[in-house]
């Protein structure tokens, strides 16, 4: 089946957390599963801010094989949900402002992690998995993620600034396929049909709403 790259996207960013499954350093042949919050940087990539202390960052550091899995949220029954398998190399890195900014939006309890011992990690994709439901899945590899849409942290940041205020909501980022925000504690996203231009999610960005319907 003809997996539609979007669909990922869209799922990585309504997701607000995953599970992180490392090869175990204390266990040798067992993976080790954890929940990880969730934020992508500007080139779809995962993005995990982890402390050095953890379990998961001592497996990473000795071997950075790794897999992310995601579900989509709000479904009562799992087997109907979209969900995916991100299969790569999870690699530490030092971000630069504008991305740490960008993570702290998505997750802005993170920041009293900054001034301790945690690290940022990026997962660059080697294959993934995506099941849409029954019957619907298949197989995207990294030349396929490569090719996604992206929008300058730049950008990103001039289109967030100049975008109007609404009391209602808080943004969190936006990118050539859709608008990231907030409403009542909750992570929701204005998806587009088409990548759009910096100049067209300008647009998008007068017309979200201002709660829940």
């Amino acid at each position: 089946m003809q997996i539609p790259l979007a669909a990922v996207i869209h799922l990585l960013h309504e997701a607000p957390h995953a599970i992180l499954s490392t090869h175990s350093t204390q266990l040798p042949g067992y993976p080790y599963g954890t929940a990880v919050p969730l934020v992508v940087d500007e080139a779809q990539r995962p993005l995990l801010l982890i402390s050095a202390l953890a379990e998961h960052t001592k497996n990473l550091l000795a071997d950075p094989r790794a897999s992310l899995a995601i579900v989509e949220a709000d479904q009562a029954n799992v087997q109907d949900a979209a969900r995916a398998t991100l299969v790569g190399r999870i690699e530490p890195f030092q971000p630069t402002p504008e991305l740490v900014q960008r993570y702290l939006r998505y997750q802005p309890d993170a920041e009293q992690y900054l001034q301790l011992d945690f690290m940022f990690f990026r997962l660059h994709v080697e294959r993934l998995r995506y099941i849409g439901g029954i019957g619907r899945m298949g197989w995207l590899d990294a030349d396929a993620w490569q090719a996604a849409s992206a929008l300058d942290a730049a950008e990103e940041s001039r289109l967030l600034a100049e975008a109007p205020q609404n009391a209602g909501s808080r943004l969190l980022g936006v990118d050539p396929l859709g608008i990231d925000y907030e409403i009542g504690g909750w992570r929701r996203r204005q998806r587009f049909a088409n990548p759009l231009s910096a100049s067209a999610i300008a647009s998008q960005l007068n017309a979200l709403p201002a709660s829940e319907s």
